[in-house]
């Protein structure tokens, strides 16, 4: 899942609730081609949380 600071601890538990594991939270290169929007609003993502 992508997603900005604001939904960061959303997502982590939206991932944990379905996969009853830890995920990997993973920080987006901002300098990255093609910008990223956060899955629940439309932020700029930061993280991408999952394994």
């Amino acid at each position: 899942m992508k997603c900005c600071d604001e939904h960061v601890e959303l997502a982590i538990d939206i991932y944990v609730d379905e996969n009853e594991l830890a995920p990997e939270i993973i920080k987006i290169d901002q300098n990255a081609e093609l910008p990223t929007t956060c899955e629940y609003c439309e932020n700029p993502a930061v993280y991408i949380v999952g394994n």
